[in-house]
């Protein structure tokens, strides 16, 4: 397992479990250096100065907060660690709720919780268990790096994870990119939702949610390592031509999926004529607010 990250207690009501925190998470992106592309010579940071003019070494660097008028206070780690703050060495329990209210785009990094020792374990999975059988996740309240959290925990296999969550005014308005009303078809939107049984599956394992990216770029740098030429770009895979009707490109999509899935012959289904304009079932409805001025009609 990972490097501790965080040592505390999870505080629920007048129960105190000790845990350790670790990251659940690793990440296997592939790392560039900054080089000279010259004679390929690493190009470093330098940490510098403004009022010695000198470069410093990352020892000497601490923090420090810039007002207005471009005075700097100066805040020591000791002082941070010594906030006045209940969840200072703690995670604090606030409020259980159903895992589906929690908005997804609040959701951050994940981690694991470890009780530390056998005194620990007890409350730990009297914890675990109860979240389980009630069906909610916890709301916590902590302050790590300098600024204090919500999290989320839940139950992740035989363990408790915590993941951040990010507060309310940090999650952007939508309404910005809320697309103007146009009027709809009530069969594209039967098709569209075909397409979406097509392609449902039960869990993410299957080589179309591997990271080819990564894979291809570790193929580019292992021919370069041997002085060999990297492979060719495979050719896209041809396409009998562009669809401008969205009934008969969702009606392709449908007929693909399924074909992939082994439910039907793809030619049969290919073969079944697209739907040209709207339907008797078209929809008077409009996409956008309640009441909203009907637009131009979908292409």
């Amino acid at each position: 397992m990972p490097a501790s990250i965080f040592n505390g207690v999870i505080s629920f009501g007048l129960v105190s479990v000790p845990i350790t925190v670790l990251s659940a998470t690793e990440d296997h992106s592939v790392r560039f250096r900054r080089i000279h592309t010259a004679d390929n010579g690493l190009v470093r940071n330098r940490y510098w100065c403004e009022q010695e003019d000198r470069e410093v070494t990352f020892g000497e660097i601490g923090r420090g907060y810039e007002l207005p008028d471009g005075r700097v206070i100066p805040v020591t780690d000791e002082e941070l660690r010594a906030l006045p703050l209940p969840t200072a060495r703690a995670i604090e329990l606030i409020a259980f709720i159903p895992a589906a209210a929690v908005d997804p785009l609040r959701i951050g990094a994940g981690y694991y919780l470890q009780p530390q020792g056998a005194v620990a374990a007890k409350p730990y999975l009297v914890l675990r268990h109860a979240l389980e059988r009630a069906s909610r996740v916890a709301v916590a309240r902590f302050a790590w790096h300098g600024r204090e959290r919500l999290g989320l925990l839940r139950v992740r296999g035989d363990a408790i994870a915590l993941h951040g969550l990010l507060w309310p005014d940090e999650i952007r308005d939508p309404a910005a990119v809320v697309p103007p009303p146009v009027q709809l078809d009530e069969d594209e939107i039967d098709e569209a939702v075909a397409l979406i049984e097509a392609m449902t599956r039960d869990d993410l394992t299957g080589p179309e949610f591997a990271d080819h990216y990564t894979e291809a770029l570790h193929t580019v740098i292992e021919a370069k390592q041997e002085d060999r030429q990297p492979p060719e770009v495979p050719a896209p895979a041809s396409r009998p031509g562009q669809l401008v009707d969205l009934m008969a490109a969702l009606q392709e999509s449908v007929s693909k999926a399924r074909a992939a899935r082994g439910e039907t012959d793809v030619s049969e289904a290919l073969a079944k004529p697209a739907k040209k304009g709207p339907s008797p079932r078209a929809s008077s409805r409009t996409a956008g607010r309640p009441g909203g001025r009907r637009g131009t009609p979908t292409r």
